[in-house]
C-alpha cells in the first residue's frame, strides 16, 4: 500500500512539475452579424485596385448573417421599391458562399440562371469584402462592408 501510494505521490509530482502545452487551433472567423455596405473597388489586372468609389448619396445596402441563413436589402433613390434577397450562406477561409432562394421580382428573374454566388472572402473583425472574379480567377470588383450590429 505505501508503494502504491507514493508512486502515486511521485506521479503527481511529475505531473505538477511538467508544463502541459496544448496546440489551440486558430479561432475560425465568423461573418455572422449585421453589415453595411461603404464603397466599391474596382480591378485593373486582377490584382490591383484601380479605384474605389463610395456608395452613392441615400443608396444604402445592408446584409444579415446568421445561422447559416443571409438576407439582403438595398434602398436606391429612384427606386422606391428596394431590393431584397434571402437565402443560405457558408463561408470557407477564403470564399463566401451565398445560395440566395427568395427576393424581389427582379430578384427571382435573376434567379432563374444563377442561384448561387461565389466570392473571394476578405474578412476582418469589423470589416469584410466580398470580391468578384472572372472566369479565369482575377479580380474585377468588390463591395466592401463595415459591421454594423
Amino acid at each position: 500500500m505505501k508503494k502504491v501510494l507514493g508512486l502515486l505521490f511521485l506521479m503527481l509530482i511529475l505531473v505538477s512539475a511538467t508544463e502541459l502545452t496544448f496546440n489551440e487551433p486558430d479561432a475560425f472567423h465568423s461573418i455572422e452579424g449585421t453589415w453595411e455596405l461603404v464603397s466599391f473597388h474596382h480591378y485593373d489586372d486582377g490584382v490591383n485596385i484601380s479605384s474605389t468609389e463610395p456608395k452613392a448619396e441615400g443608396y444604402r445596402q445592408v446584409k444579415m448573417y446568421y445561422n447559416g441563413k443571409v438576407m439582403w436589402s438595398r434602398y436606391a433613390p429612384g427606386q422606391p421599391n428596394g431590393r431584397f434577397g434571402y437565402g443560405n450562406y457558408f463561408i470557407t477561409e477564403d470564399e463566401l458562399h451565398e445560395t440566395i432562394v427568395y427576393g424581389d421580382n427582379e430578384m427571382m428573374k435573376a434567379l432563374d440562371t444563377l442561384t448561387e454566388f461565389v466570392f473571394e472572402l476578405e474578412l476582418q473583425k469589423d470589416t469584410y469584402s466580398q470580391i468578384s472574379l472572372d472566369e479565369e480567377g482575377n479580380r474585377t470588383f468588390s463591395e466592401n462592408y463595415k459591421r454594423i450590429d
